[in-house]
């Protein structure tokens, strides 16, 4: 006999039609397994991974890079079109397409112009089962044009008046950034009074004579170039009144002056926008962006409000002093009609902006590829909305459905392909298109139609090790299309599998339940459909269970004896266990007191620290088993040793004062041999409802020997109790005489009520059942209740028995209930319950969250920003969003294990995270979903991103062999983590004197591609000290540091010997002491003259003998370089303190831009600091380094914007 597993198929009425054609997607289309190997054989359309954005801004300084990359089996091959035709990538010689790739490289940096290769490009990837194709990609070069030459004349305004230096930046592509700045490159302070508008103008709501300058520059900032443009300075002269009435007086007649007040007081105007109203229209998804400017005196207070509603807490921002209202992620319910109110002391004014928001295409649902069997049916589902509503149009490979090969199976209904009775020639991608006049959106969705015999995925011969009386569970992994069905057999002879014991799972996993000896064997899992059959054997043993025989038994000793505890197991004969001794659940002391052999742990010479709990642990590969043990530790017993235990059990237990709910027990102590009694424990055991339980009841004082004991209605109570002292608790007393007390209505309400659903469409009430003992009466009952929170229904309730669970069947998707628990027994009903809050059951997220990007931060970190789902389509307890994101490999890598995805998950709503711990120089792929109480929702489209270079590791060897009399070489590894592309090596060494002192660095620059390097013309018999690194465009990288000594010259050696060996003549000593008279005679003669006044250059010869040890220290890192004296006592010659280039040593000038950027070129960043490309860079020198770089001129960096 065999067990089988078949696809359920249920008959359903006509009318549920449309429900069949939703869900039939989910119903039949098949799961295909994530085995590697049965991946590479099944045979797939192509899908685009990656491709440009939509919208693609190129530099057109560098290299065009059109992505476009697909999977598919086989893999698919590219073609391109440009505008609409086909595009011959073979006669252009400056475009190429990269290997196994659909991606376009255009060389214009060796010729060829960017704009010539404008246009709009769509990518195909195509192979035997469809073609996928990519989104129109719009191709245009950045543009940062220069301003237009202009005449600004001088203005001259009195204090008090209102102005706008107009700014009018060049058009570019991207527009640019716009701020104001003076000549010294300092930011202008803005204020209520002064603000630059959404335009770029900088806006005075009234001047006043400290706005006088002649260094009013507007900079324009274009992003994607990294320039900066900059207007011809405007100069402002603010004439106070005694300067307004000087200039009067030079002109006019002496009635005509001014009075005190330079300007009379006015109510407020609007500068920007004009009139009483105006209109503006924003799409869906964009920061919304409202500004009004006023000018008067005083300076006005802008107040914003929505004229028919109230503005979105969360999402409104107020910026620039309040002029400007954004309103971020606008939706449609953010239309209407806003009003902007200007006031002053003098009045008030307002202007009201008619908003009206629009939305490009957005996914309701995105169609998802189908894999379906010969004869199956299924559809393809593309939903989208929009303001206006999107028309949705469908292609077949690429091609228009209208004029597309007619496939017999598929039918057209508006956003649905219906498809029937599917067969093999039907596998073809399809195209959704959604496009209104603000955008459109592409998804690619392939049918692929597979007709493959069944395989068994699990290894074959695998074998299962169970304990005996557990479940055991084998596995059989399959696959097959149409999809098998699965039998299991056992033995040779093909055993009978009953229904009763054993469980077949939908996966095809077999589950015995209780596992025996018997079920001891081989299980064979056949596959079978129509298009052949598969089976796998699997052999499963049955293992005894570990168990501990001789248990460790609770031990009184004294101090300084010796102590055993035994731990005896028994195990099955085929496992090896081991033994482990713990003490409080740690490891055992590292001390030579204890020993632990085969069955014993032998404590020798016991203190008190040495008491506690001692466990034995019996662990094999399949079960684990333990035992504890209570060592005490008392004092050594005096001579005669009085006996010291536990008490005796009191005795005599007798009840008086019997009422309803409370009764009086009193007893008499037993002995208690030595050690004072401390207290009386106390217990009772319902025999009604837990027979041969005993409870704690209460403690009393070890001086009192009756208690007054509180009792609980319908128990039939009896009492025991123990003494303790010292050392321990006594045994048991023997039971009192039963006493039942009568029945009463429950006085409590069952706890841990709560609502949770188990499936979309049930509430599951459940909570803690009251114990017998709470009962208070017989017939325990629950009687439960329900209601929606947020309807007007009344309550349901439904009684039912003592149970813990109660489902309510047929609700909505997770909507809140309010629910209460209330018991009730035969005598009456428990006080009112307290009502809870619970949840009909979650329903995975339906939407993926969407305007996923990426923003590298360095090169070890990212951040991710995405849009929230919305809450309707969570279906569920938010918990927050994960991502998953992971590293792109070679080739090689991918055939030897799976691709590692890393997971972050970000509680709650936040829409951005980062992600630490990146590898440099690499490229990444991320997707995001959001995640309820049921699970993760479907994923974003995959995000690449790369992370840049950064500096490299040491390098992972450095030697030096063949040592010569004047040469050394040196041999090294390249670092084993790069991080970027090696530009060079660089090397320094010096040479080491006898007393440990370092002479002059010598720096050499060495190609990245060499790993061996000879140093030529060194001192022999020296000592040399290393220092060697790498570098990479992003740096410099650690250093790796050796010494190596050169050879000593034997013939200079053999030399000195035969000198000694003169020495020892006569006429030699003779010869010596003659000499050094000579120079005795010369000496004294050149102090007689030096005394008598001749000059002795000094400054020479201290030039020529400089300490070796006094070092200069360098400017960047305070290490000491090599002294040198030339430079530092050379006068100025005229005209030399800037050099040729126009810059500024950094010692000359400690106001560069340079402080003002980051890194190698200077640059603004977003507060308006300066951003540029400087005609100078400055590069940090290695510690080991002689001198800094020199820091460019601000004037020289300037030159490059204009």
């Amino acid at each position: 006999m065999q067990l089988k597993i078949m696809p359920k198929k249920t008959p359903l009425s006509a009318g549920r039609v449309p429900l069949i054609l939703f869900l039939c997607q989910m119903i039949s289309a098949l799961e295909v397994p994530l085995d590697p190997k049965l991946l590479e054989d099944l045979v797939q359309p192509p899908t685009i991974t990656q491709q440009s954005p939509k919208d693609y801004i190129i530099d057109p300084r560098e290299n065009i890079v059109i992505q476009c990359e697909a999977k598919g089996k086989p893999p698919p091959s590219f073609s391109w079109t440009r505008n609409g035709t086909h595009f011959d990538i073979d006669k252009d010689p400056l475009v190429t397409m990269k290997s196994d790739s659909g991606t376009l490289i255009i060389n214009i940096m060796s010729e060829g112009k960017a704009e010539t290769y404008e246009g709009i490009y769509q990518c195909t990837a195509r192979n035997e089962r469809g073609a996928a194709i990519s989104n129109n990609i719009v191709i245009r070069p950045s543009r940062s044009p220069l301003w237009t030459k202009e005449k600004l004349e001088p203005i001259i305004l009195q204090n008090g008046q209102s102005l706008v230096l107009p700014c009018r930046p060049p058009i570019g592509l991207p527009p640019p950034i716009i701020f104001w700045m003076d000549n010294s490159f300092q930011r202008l302070p803005q204020s209520e009074r002064v603000s630059q508008g959404l335009n770029g103008d900088l806006y005075f709501s009234n001047v006043l004579p400290e706005d006088t300058r002649e260094d009013y520059i507007c900079y324009a900032r274009f992003n994607h170039t990294q320039t900066i443009q900059q207007k011809q300075p405007i100069s402002v002269k603010v004439l106070s009144v005694d300067e307004l009435n000087e200039t009067i007086a030079a002109n006019l007649s002496d009635t005509e002056f001014y009075g005190a007040k330079s300007n009379r007081e006015r109510p407020p105007t609007f500068l920007t926008p004009e009139g009483n109203a105006s209109n503006k229209e924003e799409l869906r998804g964009n920061i919304l962006s409202l500004e009004c400017i006023a000018e008067g005196l005083p300076t006005p207070i802008i107040y914003w409000i929505k004229e028919d509603g109230t503005l979105p807490i969360n999402r409104t921002f107020y910026r620039n002093f309040q002029k400007t209202l954004q309103i971020i992620q606008v939706s449609e319910t953010d239309s209407g009609n806003y009003q902007c109110i200007a006031k002053n002391a003098l009045g008030a004014i307002h202007h009201t902006i008619s908003v009206t928001v629009k939305a490009a295409p957005y996914w309701i649902m995105e169609p998802q590829n189908l894999v379906l069997s010969p004869g199956d049916d299924g559809t393809l589902i593309c939903r989208a909305n929009g303001n206006p509503k999107p028309r949705i149009s469908w292609l077949s490979n690429g091609v228009p459905i209208e004029i597309a090969p007619d496939d017999p199976s598929r039918k057209i209904d508006g956003d649905t392909v219906i498809f029937t009775n599917v067969q093999e020639r039907s596998s073809a991608v399809y195209q959704c298109n959604a496009s209104n006049e603000y955008g459109y959106l592409l998804a690619n969705a392939f049918v692929n139609v597979l007709a493959e015999p069944p395989r068994i995925l699990t290894s074959a011969n695998t074998l299962y090790q169970v304990i005996a009386n557990r479940p055991a569970l084998l596995d059989c992994a399959f696959f097959g299309s149409p999809l098998p069905t699965i039998e299991w057999f056992k033995g040779d002879k093909g055993s009978a599998l009953r229904d009763d014991i054993y469980i077949l799972h939908e996966n095809g996993t077999l589950e015995i339940p209780v596992a025996q000896k018997e079920s001891t064997g081989t299980y064979t899992c056949v596959a079978r459909n129509k298009l052949g059959m598969a089976k796998n054997e699997v052999n499963l043993e049955i293992k005894d269970p570990t168990r501990i025989i001789k248990q460790p038994e609770y031990a009184i000793v004294q101090r300084g004896s010796t102590v055993s505890f035994e731990c005896k197991v028994k195990h099955d004969h085929t496992l090896i266990p081991t033994v482990t001794w713990l003490k409080e659940n740690r490891e055992l002391p590292t001390d030579e007191r204890f020993t632990v052999d085969k069955d014993h742990l032998v404590v020798a010479d016991v203190n008190d620290d040495d008491g506690g709990t001692y466990t034995c642990v019996a662990n094999t590969t399949l079960d684990s088993v333990s035992a504890s043990a209570v060592l005490s530790v008392v004092a050594p017993t005096p001579t005669p040793a009085p006996i010291y235990d536990v008490p005796n059990p009191p005795f005599d237990l007798e009840l008086t004062d019997q009422l309803d709910k409370s009764v009086q027990l009193s007893w008499t102590p037993g002995d208690d041999n030595n050690s004072p009694i401390t207290k009386f424990i106390i217990e009772y055991e319902d025999a009604m409802h837990e027979a041969g339980l005993w409870h704690h009841q209460t403690e009393v004082p070890g001086t009192q020997t009756t208690a007054q004991l509180k009792l609980s209605p319908y128990v039939n109570y009896s009492f025991r109790v123990m003494a303790e002292n010292s050392l321990g608790r006594s045994s048991p007393s023997e039971a009192s005489e039963q006493y039942l007390t009568k029945a009463a209505e429950p006085d409590k309400n069952p706890t841990t009520v709560e609502g949770l659903g188990s499936e979309p469409d049930n509430l599951v009430i459940t909570w803690k059942p009251l114990s017998g003992f709470e009962s208070n009466g017989p017939g325990l009952q629950y009687k439960v209740s329900w209601r929606q929170k947020d309807g007007d229904d009344e309550w349901t309730s439904v009684v039912v028995a003592n149970v813990s669970k109660y489902i309510v069947s047929g609700t909505p998707t997770f909507v809140p209930y309010l629910i209460k628990v209330q018991a009730l027994n035969d005598v009456g009903f428990a006080p009112e319950p307290a009502v809870v809050m619970g949840h009909s059951g979650e329903d995975l997220p339906m939407v993926a969250p969407g305007n996923v990007h990426v923003t590298v931060v360095n090169s070890t970190l990212a951040e991710v920003h995405w849009d929230p789902v919305p809450l309707k389509s969570i279906r569920g307890h938010l918990q927050g969003y994960r991502i998953y994101y992971w590293k792109a490999q070679s080739s090689s890598q991918r055939n030897r294990r799976h691709i590692e995805k890393k997971i972050l998950t970000f509680q709650g709503s936040k829409t951005h995270g980062m992600l630490p711990g990146l590898e440099p120089f690499s490229h990444y792929t991320l997707n995001v979903r959001v995640v309820n109480g049921k699970g993760e929702g479907p994923a974003s489209p995959d995000r690449g991103f790369h992370t840049p270079e950064g500096v490299p590791s040491a390098p992972s060897t450095l030697k030096i062999v063949n040592p010569t009399l004047d040469s050394l070489t040196l041999e090294w590894d390249p670092p084993s983590h790069p991080n970027g592309i090696l530009t060079e090596y660089t090397l320094k060494y010096q040479p080491i004197n006898s007393t440990h002192e370092l002479g002059p660095l010598v720096d050499l620059k060495i190609p990245a591609n060499k790993t061996r390097w000879t140093l030529k013309n060194l001192n022999f018999s020296t000592r040399y000290k290393f220092y060697f690194y790498a570098q990479t465009s992003a740096g410099s990288g650690s250093q790796i540091t050796e010494e190596a000594v050169t050879t000593v010259d034997e013939g200079k050696m053999a030399m000195a010997s035969r000198q000694v060996d003169i020495a020892t003549q006569g006429w030699f000593i003779g010869l010596m002491c003659a000499v050094a008279l000579l120079i005795l005679i010369l000496l004294i003669v050149c102090f007689i003259r030096r005394n008598k006044g001749g000059k002795y250059p000094v400054k020479e010869k201290e030039d020529a003998h400089a300490d070796p040890e006094i070092q200069p220290m360098k400017e960047d890192d305070g290490t000491f370089g090599e002294y040198s004296d030339a430079e530092d006592h050379k006068p100025l010659k005229k005209g030399s303190r800037t050099p040729s280039d126009r810059t500024v040593k950094k010692e000359d000038s400690d106001d560069s831009l340079v402080d003002y950027g980051e890194g190698v070129n200077g640059q603004f960043n977003e507060d308006g600091s300066f951003i540029g490309q400087y005609s100078g860079k400055k590069e940090k020198e290695p510690a080991e380094g002689n001198e800094s770089s020199e820091a460019p001129s601000p004037v020289n960096a300037m030159n490059s914007f204009v």
